[in-house]
């Protein structure tokens, strides 16, 4: 095991990584940017290293930086969260060349799953079904164009290298595609440094379905059931839960075994996550392959009873999977809601500076966070500041209780996203469990003001 981990990450996730290794005794390293320098997790962190710089990449994109911090703070492993550096494969190639281990898989299998071409191929000779699309990325609207009308409208334009939703929009013509090419592939270009995209049919009523992996170095793969991540705000996930209230159990178990038969074919190892869109009548499609921890991974730990933080540090250090497939099991039901800090109707992100700050307590109530009371929301970073996560015997109750205690959720001094959760958590179809991507749209931005 580990002696200590530097966390190449802020905010919620690196407190998170440091709970799980404080319990482990595991001495954590922290590292923050100048706005992040009163951050809870740099306090609750054994040793903290400043990084300098404001922006993500004069500080935590900052390689040679981050390393040379390692090398000082002589660490064994680097963990990276999620975002940042979790899945350039530069970075855990470099971090293998000074001796520490990445707490990841290997380089080639994130570089391989980062590129979304390469992605939907290697997932489609591991016999995982794909959504029809485009066989290679391109940076030519003509060739987009023709490639449209074969696949036939509507189309989803995707960043080749992309994630997050950035650079991903909805074609329903040719007129609507030579509109929005040239823009996405800009914002592709300016976020991943790479402007190709690529097309794939749009799948009508969808659910974003994932499935949870965990593999080893010794040939053993598990899945840990499914997330529901459908609620989501322009194509960025806002509501998530576990299990899915759609999926049959044999779809469940189809899924889960694909996934696990695809982790294997890669020879993966770490955890995983296998995205898919699922259909009205339970066809399931590849989306993409997230190569870490995801910020979902509450609801996960809270069926399963399984530390996901902490299965990533045994598998790093070598260690076997402790338990087999048939040893997991769905207890109960669990909803993470995130908090953004941001206008509930726009979605415009409120940075500023909190005045108050009070959180709901009780049985089954879990907060990820790293803000306190007056803490400042800085302008530099993903405005998610916190995640409520409810856990419960039922979904009915877990819904029942995020009504009742999301109110008493006061974040005072800046604008957040509550009343929008508490307004999809509470409205008739989400709790009848018609979620589909398009619920956002559909029931609370065309709602009569």
């Amino acid at each position: 095991m580990f002696k200590k981990v530097l966390i190449a990450n802020r905010g919620e996730i690196a407190s998170r990584i440091i709970r799980t290794c404080k319990r482990l005794n595991i001495d954590t390293v922290a590292i923050y940017s100048d706005p992040d320098k009163d951050s809870l997790y740099v306090q609750e962190a054994t040793e903290c290293y400043p990084l300098g710089g404001t922006r993500v990449h004069e500080s935590y994109l900052n390689i040679d930086k981050v390393l040379q911090i390692a090398k000082e703070a002589e660490v064994d492993a680097i963990h990276p969260g999620y975002g940042l550096l979790s899945e350039n494969g530069d970075f855990a190639e470099r971090c293998a060349e000074r001796g520490f281990v990445f707490i990841g898989p290997k380089p080639s299998i994130m570089r391989k799953m980062g590129n979304k071409i390469e992605a939907r191929r290697t997932m489609e000779e591991a016999g995982v079904p794909i959504v029809p699309g485009t066989d290679a990325a391109t940076n030519d609207l003509e060739e987009a164009i023709q490639e449209a009308k074969r696949i036939g409208y509507p189309i989803m334009l995707k960043a080749a290298s992309g994630g997050g939703g950035i650079g991903m929009q909805l074609v329903q013509n040719e007129a609507e595609l030579m509109k929005a090419f040239d823009g996405n592939s800009k914002r592709a270009t300016m976020f991943f440094g790479d402007g190709t995209m690529f097309l794939e049919k749009f799948i009508e009523e969808p659910r974003h379905i994932e499935i949870q992996l965990l593999a080893d170095e010794h040939g053993n793969a598990v899945y840990l059931f499914e997330r529901e991540c459908s609620i989501q705000r322009r194509h960025q996930k806002v509501v998530e839960e576990a299990p899915s209230p759609f999926l049959s159990e044999e779809t469940r178990t189809k899924m889960g075994e694909v996934a696990v038969r695809a982790a294997l074919q890669l020879g993966y190892s770490n955890a995983g996550t296998i995205e898919f869109l699922v259909d009205a009548h339970e066809h399931f499609y590849f989306l993409e392959m997230n190569t870490r921890l995801q910020v979902e991974h509450p609801v996960t730990e809270e069926i399963t009873g399984v530390d996901l933080v902490e299965e990533q540090i045994r598998v790093a250090s070598g260690e076997p999977l402790r338990f087999r497939q048939k040893d997991l099991t769905i207890e109960g039901h669990a909803i993470e809601v995130r908090i953004y800090a941001e206008d509930p109707y726009t979605f415009y992100p409120a940075p500023g500076q909190l005045t108050d700050l009070q959180l709901p307590q009780g049985d089954g109530i879990r907060h990820e966070l790293s803000i306190h009371r007056t803490s400042t929301i800085s302008p530099f970073y993903d405005p998610m500041i916190a995640k409520y996560v409810v856990s419960g015997d039922s979904r009915d109750a877990v819904i029942r209780r995020i009504e009742e205690t999301l109110p008493t959720y006061k974040v005072e001094g800046i604008k957040t996203n509550i009343p929008m959760i508490y307004d999809v958590i509470s409205h008739p179809q989400f709790k009848a469990g018609r979620t589909t991507t398009n619920f956002v749209e559909l029931y609370y931005q065309n709602q009569p003001n």
